[in-house]
């Protein structure tokens, strides 16, 4: 256990007798699924994770999702946002049973059969030559099968990723990524590995639509400013890494209703060290437009989307404090190449709004 790991020291009995015996239930149920066959069990996945978006007991967190993609996307009214909305429950149940699966299906011999593969001309040569390479997605499609199916065809790839509180599994998913040659590093003292393996010319995969708290960097995500991680960018230029954004996005059931494993990979974005580097703010720059890619992503799937994740949690400290939208902040969304004038006052418009919302309920940050 690394130190800078936050998650409290099991018990003896926690240790020794709690956590196997989960871990052999967890197992015992993932053998289930590898007996019936696999479109049925996401057959009634799709149906228990629809059943529990629609449940009383989810009603707050689907309303607040539902408001969310009201302001993602404004052009729907609300009986569509909220079926946008339990697809999206439908997805991430599904991808759970996928996540517990995916060794025995992806697998050197068969992989092709469950993943597509779009133009990959952008990515093959920053993963083949000896610079270093940030893989960024989000939480949209299935964002372990990017990373696991880049390893498959060959190319080294190391994941960020949270460590899971039942230790066995967490050995488990462990042990079965690093087989294909995906390795899993622990987010808790990832800054003190990721310098290593970067300056090592390694590539590293980040989920990074999170929340980055008050510290985070405000960059545009749906019209909206979005705290975003300023150590992807950090890094970036230290090792003058390039950055590809892609995803994996779920191919539709068929007419039938079936549901099946089957992605589409796809790249949205490169960004090389030349296009940061003439920019007047590069970090700034980077870290909007790999949250714009992400975006993109995001509108071709929107119901493969975590819309139930608190997004626009964390907000600028001009909201928080009441004050009005910077002059410095206007002139960096200015200079983006792509930031057009309207878009420009909807941000300002946007963020004056929110700020008004705060300051009227005394609240300093968003659910």
């Amino acid at each position: 256990m690394s130190r800078y790991d936050p998650r409290a020291e099991l018990s003896a009995l926690q240790s020794l007798v709690i956590q196997p015996a989960m871990y052999t239930a967890l197992r015992s149920l993932l053998i289930g699924a590898h007996v019936v066959p696999l479109p049925t069990v996401l057959h009634s996945a799709k149906v228990l994770g629809r059943a529990f978006g629609q449940s009383r007991m989810n009603r707050k967190r689907v309303g607040m999702a539902i408001d969310r993609l009201g302001v993602a996307m404004p052009n729907l009214c609300r009986d569509e946002r909220a079926e946008l909305v339990f697809r999206s429950y439908e997805h991430l149940a599904m991808l759970a049973i996928e996540l517990a699966v995916m060794p025995r299906y992806l697998t050197e011999d068969a992989w092709t059969d469950y993943v597509e593969l779009g133009s990959l001309d952008t990515v093959i040569r920053p993963l083949i030559d000896e610079r270093p390479t940030l893989l960024l997605t989000g939480h949209c499609g299935n964002w372990e099968t990017l990373g696991y199916t880049m390893a498959l065809l060959g190319f080294r790839m190391h994941v960020l990723y949270r460590p899971l509180d039942l230790r066995p599994g967490d050995a488990w998913l462990r042990q079965t990524r690093s087989r294909r040659g995906l390795e899993l590093v622990d987010k808790f003292g990832a800054m003190h590995k990721l310098p290593k393996l970067l300056a090592d010319g390694e590539s590293v995969g980040f989920v990074a639509d999170q929340n980055a708290g008050d510290r985070g960097m405000q960059v545009p995500f749906f019209g909206r400013l979005a705290s975003s991680y300023k150590s992807i960018g950090l890094l970036a230029i230290q090792y003058r890494a390039r950055i590809i954004v892609g995803s994996a996005r779920r191919l539709t059931t068929d007419s039938n209703g079936g549901v099946k494993l089957k992605y589409r990979i796809e790249i949205y974005d490169r960004i090389d060290p030349q296009d940061w580097e003439s920019q007047p703010d590069p970090l700034f720059y980077i870290t909007a437009r790999y949250r714009r890619a992400i975006e993109e992503s995001v509108c071709r799937a929107p119901e493969q989307y975590l819309w139930m994740h608190r997004i626009w949690k964390s907000r600028p400290r001009h909201e928080r404090l009441n004050k009005p939208f910077p002059k410095n902040l206007r002139a960096k969304l200015e200079a983006l190449p792509w930031m057009t004038t309207e878009e420009l006052e909807r941000l300002v418009d946007r963020s004056d709004r929110d700020r008004a919302y705060m300051a009227k309920h005394n609240i300093t940050h968003f659910k």
